[in-house]
């Protein structure tokens, strides 16, 4: 048989419900506040694991409500990974391009790295000037903005021509402060512990 509360737990119950009104009336009130409907430019930067996976996170949401996706990938290409294996199977909604040529230790040939991102941007700069798209995700850019392979006044002038109501998702560590400016909602992934660090290699599913 079930007991009566007794009177402080009814208490803490009228207290925890009247916060959560109140939390609710907040979020109500901002969400009330949130009328402008556009495309949104979304930037993942940081030295921290998760800024690619973000991203294909949010192409497999925008695959799901039927948007016509693009993904250029700046800077993998040397290897194959579980994304492209995948998101490969979406031939009618995305066009997906693998551009790098590897991490820049490997290659060892500035020249051949900076034609290959001026090759993926010119794929990536036709993508965002296409209303066609409506979701483009630019992996690893930062990287190459850093490197100075593909300018600002090249990718800053696209994003803000670019169709009103596509979205884009940059990623890659080193977001320069021009970009983190104009972006709509920026997240800088932080470490706290790796698992390479530990000496274990990376891992299918997790890392590739």
């Amino acid at each position: 048989m079930t007991e009566n509360p007794s009177p402080d737990a009814l208490a803490a119950q009228a207290r925890h419900r009247e916060r959560m009104q109140r939390k609710k009336a907040l979020v109500d009130r901002r969400i009330a506040r949130a009328t402008i409907d556009r495309g949104v430019l979304v930037v993942n930067t940081g030295n921290g694991k998760g800024k690619s996976s973000s991203g294909f996170g949010m192409l497999a949401r925008s695959l799901g409500h039927g948007f016509r996706c693009g993904v250029v990938q700046f800077i993998k290409g040397s290897f194959s990974t579980g994304e492209e294996a995948f998101f490969r199977r979406f031939d009618d909604e995305l066009d997906y391009h693998v551009m790098g040529e590897g991490f820049t230790w490997e290659t060892q040939d500035k020249e051949r790295d900076i034609a290959a991102a001026q090759a993926a941007w010119a794929v990536a700069a036709c993508m965002l000037g296409d209303p066609e798209y409506d979701f483009v995700l630019l992996d690893e850019l930062n990287i190459a903005l850093v490197k100075q392979y593909v300018t600002l006044d090249q990718l800053l002038p696209a994003l803000a021509a670019r169709p009103p109501r596509q979205h884009v998702v940059i990623t890659g560590r080193g977001a320069p402060d021009a970009l983190v400016e104009v972006a709509d909602t920026v997240t800088e992934m932080r470490v706290v512990k790796h698992a390479f660090q530990a000496g274990i290699k990376a891992q299918q599913g997790i890392e590739l």
